[in-house]
């Protein structure tokens, strides 16, 4: 059969692709193109198969394909077919995570992108977020108000110190930002423990960690836009080299 891969040839995918995965670029310019959204219906086989010149076989594994990547949910029964689905951010930062998998992300890596986004995050926030959003990050605060007594409360401490952040980037109002952000916090917090990150226990860490967090939601509530973004630039600058110093300890130790 001929290797059409129509209608629309304007963002051609990669010769260098399997062809399902050829044609499932091709359906996602496609269903751009036509403006669907989550929940519509794809046409049937044959229609797909007409519309791509494409064989049975190679549409059913493109099927495949994009229901594997998320983009689409089949459902059997005589109202059945395949439907456009939104991909969920669990399954985005899944993925993600996956094409990381073997790149080994030091904390480095991960607190260069930190340190670029985060403070202009909470200085696009100071002075516009509400009580109950300032209640919820002064709540996560309270968490972690004491110093840790055992090698679990170190644990559970940075995971809580984390999820400071990860409340942060709920709140952006800018969705790729937003996404970002979480899912560096999510790649840390991923590395703190299995790399066990928390372990010697760091007071200085904590203690900086925790005063930092706390003026921070001061300059926030207050709508000081310029030292949000200081506090935060320091607290990063303060966690990355504690956070590689623990890295340090650890590759030695194992």
């Amino acid at each position: 059969m001929s290797p059409a891969i129509t209608p629309s040839n304007n963002t051609a995918p990669s010769a260098k692709m399997r062809r399902p995965y050829q044609v499932a670029e091709a359906i996602k310019s496609w269903i751009v193109e036509q403006g669907l959204q989550p929940g519509d219906k794809l046409p049937h086989e044959q229609t797909l198969m007409e519309l791509f010149g494409m064989s049975k076989g190679t549409i059913r594994e493109t099927m495949r394909v994009l229901e594997a990547q998320g983009l689409i949910i089949t459902r059997t029964g005589p109202k059945g077919g395949a439907f456009i689905n939104a991909v969920s951010e669990p399954l985005a930062s899944s993925l993600l995570s996956n094409y990381f998998f073997f790149n080994e992300l030091s904390v480095k890596d991960i607190y260069q992108l930190r340190r670029l986004l985060e403070p202009e995050l909470v200085a696009n926030l100071a002075g516009k977020l509400t009580e109950p959003q300032l209640a919820s990050l002064e709540s996560n605060l309270e968490k972690y108000a004491e110093p840790a007594k055992t090698a679990e409360d170190e644990r559970r401490q940075h995971i809580d110190s984390l999820q400071f952040h990860l409340i942060l980037a709920e709140l952006a109002g800018n969705e790729l930002l937003g996404f970002m952000i979480r899912f560096m916090v999510r790649m840390l917090t991923d590395l703190t423990v299995y790399r066990r990150l928390y372990e010697p226990p760091n007071h200085e860490l904590w203690e900086q960690g925790f005063n930092h967090q706390k003026n921070l939601i001061v300059a926030l509530r207050d709508g000081r836009a310029e030292d949000a973004r200081t506090i935060m630039h320091e607290h990063m600058d303060m966690a990355q080299r504690l956070m590689e110093a623990q890295e340090a300890e650890m590759a030695r130790v194992l």
